[in-house]
C-alpha cells in the first residue's frame, strides 16, 4: 500500500515548552552540542490505489482540518521516500 507522510511542527514564532525541556535535559543526559529543540508530530498515512496529485491534495486537506492546528503549526505532505520541502508545504 502507498504511504503518505505528513510532518507537523509548532510555527516559528510559537513558543515549545517540550522543546525547551527536551533541550535542558539533554546536557544533564550527558549530550552536548545542540543548541535547539522543536518537537512535532509525525503521520504516516497508508492509501488505497495509486497516489495521484488529487489524492495528496486530500492528504493537504486532511493535514489543515485535522492533524494539525494551523494557527499555530505548519505542515508538509510528503511521500517517504522524498524530502519534505521537495513536494508540498504549508
Amino acid at each position: 500500500m502507498p504511504r503518505v507522510v505528513v510532518d507537523v511542527m509548532p510555527k516559528p514564532e510559537i513558543l515549545d515548552p517540550q522543546g525547551k525541556a527536551v533541550l535542558g535535559a539533554l546536557p544533564r543526559l550527558g549530550f552536548t552540542g545542540v543548541t535547539d529543540v522543536r518537537q512535532g508530530k509525525r503521520f504516516e498515512l497508508e492509501l488505497a490505489g495509486e497516489i495521484t496529485d488529487e489524492t495528496l491534495e486530500q492528504v493537504r486537506l486532511m493535514a489543515e482540518t485535522l492533524l494539525s492546528n494551523p494557527v499555530i503549526e505548519d505542515f508538509v505532505v510528503h511521500l517517504p521516500e522524498t524530502e519534505p520541502s521537495q513536494v508540498s508545504a504549508r
